[in-house]
C-alpha cells in the first residue's frame, strides 16, 4: 500500500476552519480594450482559493477601461493554508461581461503575508494603511493596467505577531502588578 502525501490527502469538510477577509476594489485604470466594437463593461472576481470562495464586484457600466467600482468584498479561505503555503494569495480577475461570454482582461496577485498584518490594533505603526495599486496581467502574461484596492489596516481578519510583541498574559501581570504598587501606596 503506498503512502499518500500529506500535501494531497482531502480534508474533511467538517474539520476546516474558515478565515474571511475583507477587501475595498477600488478601481482599475488603463486596462485592455478586448471588446472592439463596444465599450468594455467589466466586473472583478475575487478569491483566494477560488474552489472554496470566491467574490464579485457588479459590473461597471460606464468606466470602459478604466472602471470604478468602490465596493467592499468579503473572501473566505482555509485558516490552514497561511501555515501550508507561503505562496498564498489574493487574487483579483477582471472581466470583459458580454452577451455572448465574458472575456478575461487580466488578472492581479497580492500575497497574503503582504495583505495579512499583525500586531496590536491600538498600534498605528504596526498596522499600516494598506492603500495598494497592482499591476494587471494580461492572460498572455504581458502587464497592461493597473488595479486600485484597500484592506482595512486593523480588523477582525488581523493576526496576532504573540512573539514579535508583548503577550495579552504580560499585559495582564503589568496591570496586576500596577494595581498592587498603588494600593501598597494608599495603605
Amino acid at each position: 500500500m503506498s503512502k499518500v502525501p500529506k500535501y494531497l490527502r482531502a480534508v474533511p469538510a467538517a474539520t476546516t476552519k474558515f478565515r474571511e477577509i475583507e477587501v475595498l476594489i477600488i478601481s482599475a485604470q488603463d486596462l485592455k480594450n478586448v471588446k472592439h466594437v463596444t465599450q468594455v463593461r467589466a466586473y472583478a472576481v475575487v478569491y483566494v482559493e477560488k474552489d472554496y470562495h470566491a467574490a464579485r464586484t457588479s459590473v461597471d457600466e460606464h468606466g470602459g477601461t478604466n472602471p470604478m467600482w468602490n465596493e467592499v468584498v468579503k473572501v473566505k479561505f482555509r485558516e490552514d493554508l497561511l501555515e501550508n503555503d507561503v505562496l498564498a494569495a489574493l487574487n483579483v480577475d477582471i472581466y470583459a461581461h458580454g452577451l455572448v461570454r465574458e472575456k478575461p482582461v487580466g488578472s492581479a496577485r497580492v500575497l497574503l503575508c503582504d495583505v495579512l498584518k499583525g500586531g496590536d490594533a491600538r498600534e498605528p505603526a504596526d498596522n499600516p494603511i494598506q492603500c495598494m495599486t497592482v499591476q494587471v496581467w494580461r492572460p498572455s502574461g504581458r502587464p497592461h493596467g493597473l488595479l486600485n484596492l484597500w484592506v482595512p489596516p486593523t480588523g477582525r481578519f488581523l493576526i496576532r505577531r504573540e512573539s514579535l510583541s508583548f503577550s495579552v498574559r504580560e499585559e495582564a501581570e503589568e496591570d496586576e502588578t500596577v494595581v498592587a504598587v498603588k494600593g501598597g501606596d494608599e495603605a
